[in-house]
């Protein structure tokens, strides 16, 4: 048996050796570690630089690009890239991702998103009914458009009939808006039974299909609702990756408060609570898009418009102008009458093509946005360690 001295050499030495060793340890540890904070706060600082720049240049654009079927291109294209990046980004910090209150951040980010899913069909009905629109374009078109010949009565008339049709197919009408939603269906899936959520409300429906009640200005709320930055306390808890997942909450949000704003879709609305730190790079961007976009919103000509997007707009216009020209037609017509006609029907022959060629484009990218939104939720699911989802 050791001697108490032996006893306490030994004690002394081990815990020497302990603070020898255990000292070489914390400072590879303390060097990885530091080497990893670094190469985080690269990845986070890159991530927000990168958000700023897209929608720095949404921000900027021109009046005559502003809402246009290539803007919103282009804002669904920045929101697919930021959507892709701050999944890699979960994908990278797993183990921190587990971790309170980073874990119940996700989640309610999750939470969100399930709920843009609806909207992002939404839209796809109301690019279906712009396609609708654009058939009766495609009429006067024909009827009008010919320069290898004389304009008739019979031409008129048949333009003008179209012109109705399509001033009626436009009515912002909320049974009209009921009636359209039934044929509402999810991406991928397809739902031949009756709307069995009618009853459940507007937050019920999460991508089956939306129901008569359900509401585009109810379900921004629904999204925006405790949408508020994280405290300094809680950056610094989860090292600093709230700012990106508070960032693309913000980025969802204005991304699907400008689809409801442009695009046709259920009893639209815009009038949302949208706090945006200036402190943060692209809250400054960001506050002017949504400037932007409320200002349109709040034009006399725009007030009872099915959408701000801009060719919707030039249909309006055109159409509106068109079918007032005919009323007053009379035969033969003078010249400045055919100049008139001419100009108006050259306005929609440029919107068709607009939509001829934007329309499936965009109908693609809305189908990405939803795919991306689903292959963030699982695979972050995944990392929470739970394989569905739970309506709370």
């Amino acid at each position: 048996m050791p001697s108490p001295d032996n006893q306490g050499s030994s004690s002394l030495f081990s815990s020497f050796g302990r603070s020898i060793f255990g000292g070489r340890q914390e400072q590879v540890h303390s060097v990885e570690a530091s080497h990893e904070s670094d190469s985080c706060n690269l990845e986070l600082g890159s991530f927000q630089k990168r958000v700023t720049d897209r929608f720095q240049d949404l921000s900027v654009a021109s009046d005559e690009e502003f809402l246009s079927i290539n803007w919103i291109q282009k804002l669904l294209g920045a929101f697919i890239s930021c959507q892709e990046e701050f999944r890699v980004i979960l994908l990278n910090n797993k183990e921190q991702v587990t971790k309170p209150p980073l874990d119940r951040m996700i989640s309610e980010f999750f939470e969100r998103s399930v709920k843009a899913l609806d909207i992002c069909n939404a839209s796809r009905d109301g690019i279906e009914k712009i396609r609708t629109w654009q058939k009766h374009l495609e009429i006067v078109f024909c009827a009008l458009g010919s320069s290898k010949r004389a304009l008739t009565e019979g031409q008129f008339r048949r333009a003008r009939k179209a012109l109705m049709d399509l001033a009626l197919a436009m009515l912002d009408e909320k049974e009209s808006g009921s009636v359209f939603s039934q044929r509402n269906r999810s991406f991928g899936r397809h739902n031949s039974s009756k709307d069995h959520h009618s009853s459940a409300g507007h937050s019920r429906s999460h991508s089956w299909s939306v129901s008569r009640s359900w509401s585009a200005a109810k379900q921004l709320q629904s999204i925006a609702n405790n949408l508020i930055p994280p405290r300094a306390t809680e950056i610094a808890a989860t090292s600093r990756l709230a700012i990106p997942v508070y960032t693309m909450n913000c980025i969802l949000l204005i991304v699907l408060w400008t689809l409801v704003a442009a695009i046709p879709c259920q009893d639209r609305g815009l009038s949302i609570h949208f706090p945006v730190p200036r402190q943060l790079s692209w809250g400054t961007p960001v506050t002017v898009l949504h400037e932007r976009i409320t200002d349109e919103s709040k034009k006399r000509e725009r007030r009872n418009s099915n959408g701000l997007l801009k060719e919707i707009y030039q249909v309006e216009i055109s159409s509106r102008r068109l079918t007032d020209l005919i009323d007053s037609a009379q035969f033969p017509l003078a010249d400045d009458q055919k100049t008139e006609v001419e100009r108006d029907v050259k306005e929609l022959m440029h919107v068709c093509e607009a939509f001829r060629n934007g329309l499936d484009l965009l109908e693609r990218q809305v189908r990405e946005v939803f795919r991306k939104i689903m292959t963030c939720r699982t695979e972050g699911l995944d990392y929470l360690g739970t394989s569905s989802y739970t309506e709370q």
